[in-house]
């Protein structure tokens, strides 16, 4: 079969059975590869001998009986030399099936065949194609009296496992274009574009089948569109990053197999393809239905909440479309529930003993942040899986007690602006006091310089002065019921501050427009505890308390009883 009449043509070929007349056409440059890439080819050609392993495709158009190599010359070549040496050493009796030429190198063919030494500084051409040549003969050589037996094995994984996507550019592309699209960039043919090919060349004109060709692109564009909203990327992936294609994450669940760095490269076009063949319609409505269930999901805030948790947790979007298959929604949402609280692994006992240092309380707040914004049930507010995807916040102390951490001479001078904007606000101080200590603020901060010993007695006063209230009991600076969600960045001055601090901070960023979570605004906002008991720049033990007991009954639905928790 060939690619005619606006079709494209695809398929997994073996390196050994890869034959024709193939030519370089003038608007690509000749060969460049170097012994590092030669070098490269060889040694994962031998480490995967024994299983399929896949090249980069090969991209052509037929003229008459040649075909214009649009993408793949390197590769080509270099096979080309592999096979021409085992002949020559009389390692394997035959070499390549097919023949290469340059269409800006008269004899180039013949140099292939030949490899003469002298003619190697001709061009720029013969020299790397020598080069390489002699890279492949070292390789072979280096295996000593096992040359033979390598050579056997090597030329035996040609025929029976290392392929190529043979890539039949439709009559109607541009071959200049299309070379650009793929060499501008290095920008791959991806497992998407290849099922994308073929399965509108098996759309179109089969007998008694009408051409879908145009409406299955044309939904194919709505479906990669849809998929490229960032806050439902997120969602699903728990990335905020771009993929060249995010059709792929529906292709790639629906071919399943291996994920991660053990997925092998074409894996999902090589599984697709033959369902593509037998049937593209159907295999077109699985992918047209899987797009309408994650749409659906999204829609849906209370799964959208659930499954947005679980998925920035680490759960795959496959493993959550094996879980909800062939369930009504009921049964699906109870199974998020025992997910997540499986995930979570807390009683209310223990979720009241995390501190800082526990890998939890980050989990924990995220959680309780998602819950608060899910319980609205007649808000259209959602939590921004998006924002947590950038990393955009970190478990930071509400109140810092102290800035030890502190050690450079432009974050002392920060830490005491900063507490010295706060202090300046704060109603309940000792006038005459807080004027002594703005008279000594503004003394070392406009020195030139600030040393250590300037430093530590101011801020072990401001602590004292800021810290109203803050008694360490109820758990301490540590506990849970201290900590929040808070995006301090690179900031050390601000992250080692006192609450006033960080209020004004939070506040002030929330006036600007930036996405603060709820829970984090609520703090800050003293949400959590009784209007009556309200000190606006302090964060008490009593806020402490409130602000913990809320933890608890937003989670509730998802702890465990403490004898399940000892397990």
């Amino acid at each position: 079969m060939t690619a005619s009449g606006g079709d494209a043509y695809l398929e997994p070929r073996l390196v050994g059975d890869i034959s024709g007349r193939f030519y370089v056409p003038a608007y690509q440059r000749g060969y460049r590869w170097g012994t590092v890439e030669v070098r490269r080819l060889l040694d994962d050609i031998w480490e995967s001998r024994d299983k399929p392993y896949y090249l980069q495709p090969v991209v052509v158009k037929r003229h008459g009986d040649t075909w214009e190599l649009v993408d793949g010359q390197q590769r080509l070549t270099t096979l080309f030399l592999i096979f021409q040496h085992m002949k020559s050493e009389g390692l394997q009796s035959s070499g390549a099936g097919y023949s290469l030429r340059y269409e800006t190198r008269p004899g180039s063919a013949a140099y292939l065949e030949e490899l003469d030494p002298e003619r190697s500084q001709d061009n720029i051409d013969f020299f790397h194609i020598y080069e390489s040549y002699q890279c492949i003969r070292a390789w072979f050589a280096a295996h000593g009296s096992r040359r033979q037996y390598v050579a056997n094995k090597f030329y035996d994984a040609l025929f029976e496992h290392v392929r190529v996507i043979w890539y039949e550019a439709s009559d109607d592309l541009d071959a200049t274009t299309l070379f650009t699209r793929l060499n501008v960039g290095r920008i791959p043919l991806t497992d998407a574009e290849l099922v994308k090919a073929l399965l509108l060349s098996r759309s179109r004109n089969n007998a008694g089948v009408t051409d879908r060709a145009l409406e299955i692109a044309a939904q194919w564009d709505v479906i990669e569109r849809d998929l490229r909203d960032p806050e439902l990327w997120a969602f699903i992936t728990g990335k905020a990053s771009e993929d060249p294609t995010h059709i792929s994450l529906l292709l790639d669940t629906i071919a399943g197999g291996p994920t991660g760095r053990d997925r092998p490269q074409f894996h999902t076009f090589e599984t697709l393809r033959k369902r593509i063949t037998a049937d593209p319609q159907e295999f077109w409505n699985d992918v047209v239905d899987l797009h309408s269930l994650v749409l659906g999901w999204y829609e849906n805030r209370d799964l959208f909440h659930k499954i947005g948790f679980l998925v920035a947790r680490g759960t795959r979007f496959s493993t959550l479309i094996d879980q909800s298959r062939d369930k009504p929604k009921s049964a699906f949402d109870a199974d998020l529930d025992r997910l997540i609280r499986d995930d979570l692994g807390l009683s209310e006992a223990t979720l009241k003993e995390l501190e800082y240092s526990s890998a939890k309380a980050s989990r924990v707040l995220l959680l309780m942040n998602v819950e608060t914004v899910r319980r609205r049930a007649h808000s259209s507010e959602r939590y921004s899986f998006r924002e947590h995807a950038l990393g955009r916040w970190s478990l930071e102390h509400i109140h810092a007690q102290n800035a030890e951490q502190l050690n450079r001479a432009e974050q002392w001078k920060e830490w005491l602006r900063l507490h010295r904007k706060a202090l300046k606000v704060v109603d309940g101080i000792d006038q005459t006091e807080k004027k002594a200590v703005l008279d000594r603020l503004d003394e070392v901060l406009d020195s030139s310089t600030i040393t250590e010993a300037d430093f530590r007695p101011l801020e072990r006063e401001l602590s004292v002065l800021l810290s109203a209230g803050n008694d360490p009991g109820d758990g301490g600076v540590d506990s849970i019921a201290n900590l929040a969600l808070l995006d301090g960045g690179d900031n050390s001055a601000l992250s080692n501050s006192v609450f006033a601090v960080k209020r004004a901070a939070v506040l002030d960023r929330d006036r600007q427009g930036s996405y603060i979570p709820v829970c984090t605004r609520n703090v800050f906002l003293k949400y959590y505890s009784p209007s009556d008991e309200h000190q606006m720049h302090f964060w008490s033990a009593q806020d402490r308390s409130y602000y913990l007991e809320e933890m608890v009954t937003i989670l509730g639905d998802y702890l465990l009883a403490d004898e399940e928790a000892a397990r």
